[in-house]
């Protein structure tokens, strides 16, 4: 058993070595939420809040009208959910709107949409049809486009880019039965070929979105290691394989409980020859180009969730009002009441984010690894949040399909289909688990460096004596100012008063946070690693932070171009966000982790096989 846990270690300790290497080390520019963990609140990053100019707004209100005319007319949701087919006519019409080249720049024949407007695109049409939706994202957001416009040589731009504006399909193969969010398990190779000019790709693929009907893509394979300093460094490298080419197969088409009409399954690589030309990036840079491709693919997901919450909160409204139960419309119920505002609330902390994080992406002044990761895991899990009371307000005829609900007479909402679609947020492109990992990396990255280096082995003895002299004398100025509560609104003075209280709060919340982190680090060092409960309640701080933040800059922005209601509605929301605050910093010390961990391992082991007695296996 002592063996046995030894070769565990060695396996994670090879898997983190990998991400390690691969993952993005330096922080060229600023970014608001990794200051939020260190007790800095960088009020200036997000305020006033970025809005679009009438003329780039324009653009995308003017491509959303050609898209809503377009489905409205041609495209049946409903009967893509029954069928699994989107029409071979809808995929024309969408090419011939220059759906597949959205973000492609006009030089390379497309329509060089921002990242705002395509989101906004991205956010109509998810409010539509969630099988489209991830048919365009699959390809624009995370497929070959985007790789290869950030990776590729010009001559390879050239070559792929213009024929995405013909309907040229692409997807992103990166996952294999045995390799997920641990890509260290890849089992697909390239081996170079005797000349080497080509490479032989052999091994499979397994839920690559658009994967059975793409044109071209982008495939991650294992390319011979290097040796360094002895010991050998695993390659990934990123090829772009067209799959006409021999020795490709889409060898099945897997079926979900949701999103039927998406193509994707196991494809399989059999002796497939590519041009050693076709390497996208440099050999071994796979997984840093696909770390760097998701930081804005991932924002195909907020936007996604902000037009599935915006359906379901209209058709929650107006069920309230019509439906009556003793003597009253349900909304006027508290139960019900209560959903419909949190609903509400919801709906524009997914906006904000949204739209923040887009704008962002645009700008291009800010590194938005940790803004981008955060959105896509906020946005998936409220928006599932808001399409669940949506079922609940609907009742029973939430939970039956729209066919049925047409079929005796009464309006066809697809609740039902909206809350199959929806729930797969929490899992492509990164699980809500491996996003919470990955933001606790990336916002304790200031402190493991200052660490590393006083205690890495490569470091001078007496250069390790002066550093951690200096080091210490940081954190001893550093924590005291941490200790300083802020008393003063005075930075948020063009807020109301009801939401420069929040910002306060977040203001003090933030050096708390900060607090409480290095605190763990000193009493858990290499072990707070292990964790995962206690670091994703740092990670669930955060983010609240980040987000009200995020909804009381939006909320001013609105406010004062519309003179709308938004200032009560993101008032609310940070009353609730406070509360869950509250709840996440009690949990890090007073929490039920330890006997669950227990309990756990004891279910793994059998000894509560004895619920699973009379029922079917």
């Amino acid at each position: 058993m002592e063996m046995f846990d030894k070769n565990i270690d060695k396996e994670k300790l090879a898997s983190l070595e990998l991400a390690e290497a691969s993952r993005e080390k330096e922080w060229n520019y600023p970014s608001f939420v990794r200051e939020i963990f260190h007790g800095k609140l960088h009020w200036d990053l997000i305020y006033p809040f970025p809005r679009q100019s009438e003329a780039d707004k324009k653009i995308g209100t003017d491509y959303q009208e050609k898209l809503k005319a377009f489905l409205s007319a041609h495209l049946d949701p409903d009967e893509v959910d029954r069928t699994g087919e989107i029409p071979e006519s809808v995929l024309k019409g969408l090419a011939d709107l220059g759906a597949f080249a959205m973000k492609i720049k006009p030089e390379y024949d497309g329509l060089g949409l921002n990242q705002v407007n395509y989101s906004r695109a991205m956010h109509l049409i998810a409010s539509y049809c969630g099988s489209t939706t991830v048919l365009l994202s699959a390809h624009q957001s995370i497929g070959v486009p985007t790789p290869l416009s950030y990776f590729g040589t010009e001559e390879q731009k050239k070559k792929y880019l213009p024929g995405f504006r013909k309907g040229a399909i692409s997807g992103f193969a990166l996952t294999e039965p045995t390799a997920g969010s641990d890509p260290r398990t890849m089992k697909t190779t390239a081996t170079p070929t005797e000349d080497g000019k080509h490479y032989l790709i052999n091994g499979e693929k397994l839920w690559i979105s658009n994967g059975n009907i793409a044109d071209i893509l982008i495939v991650m394979a294992n390319t011979p290691p290097k040796i360094e300093r002895g010991k050998e460094k695993k390659q990934i490298t990123a090829f772009i394989v067209e799959t006409n080419t021999p020795g490709f197969e889409a060898a099945y088409r897997c079926n979900f409980m949701g999103l039927h009409g998406v193509k994707l399954g196991l494809l399989k690589f059999n002796n497939l020859k590519v041009p050693k030309e076709n390497i996208l990036g440099a050999q071994g840079e796979g997984l840093k180009i696909a770390f760097v491709t998701l930081n804005t693919g991932r924002l195909t997901i907020p936007a996604a969730a902000a037009g599935m919450s915006k359906w379901c909160l209209a058709i929650s409204r107006k069920w309230s009002k019509e439906r009556k139960q003793w003597g009253l419309p349900i909304g006027e119920h508290e139960g019900v009441a209560v959903k419909l505002s949190a609903m509400a609330a919801n709906n524009l902390a997914i906006d904000a984010l949204t739209w923040l994080a887009s704008h962002m992406a645009d700008a291009g002044k800010l590194d938005i690894r940790l803004e981008a990761a955060m959105a896509k895991m906020f946005c998936a899990e409220t928006s599932w949040k808001v399409i669940d009371d949506t079922l609940q307000i609907r009742g029973g005829r939430g939970y039956e399909t729209a066919a049925s609900l047409k079929g005796r007479g009464e309006p066809g909402y697809a609740v039902e289909r909206m809350f199959r679609d929806s729930r797969i947020n929490l899992i492509i492109e990164g699980t809500s688990q491996i996003m919470r990992l990955f933001i606790a990396r990336e916002a304790l990255d200031p402190h493991l460096r200052r660490m590393l280096a006083v205690m890495g082995g490569r470091t001078p003895f007496f250069k390790r004596i002066g550093l951690a002299v200096s080091t210490g004398l940081f954190y001893v100025l550093w924590y005291f100012k941490l200790l300083i509560p802020c008393w003063g609104a005075e930075r948020f003075k063009d807020l109301p008063v009801i939401l420069s209280r929040h910002m306060l709060f977040v203001q003090n919340a933030s050096k708390r946070l900060a607090r409480v982190i290095f605190l763990n680090m000193l009493i858990h060092q290499q072990k707070l690693e292990s964790r995962q409960n206690t670091l994703n309640r740092f990670v669930d701080i955060g983010s609240e932070l980040f987000v009200i933040s995020a909804v009381c800059s939006y909320a001013q922005s609105l406010a004062k171009e519309t003179n709308n209601t938004s200032i009560d509605l993101a008032d609310l929301y940070c009353r609730q966000a406070r509360e869950r605050i509250g709840g996440s910093f009690k949990g890090i010390s007073t929490n039920s982790d330890r006997p669950a961990l227990k309990i756990a391992k004891k279910v793994l082991s059998g000894d509560f096989e004895w619920l699973e007695n009379e029922i079917i296996k």
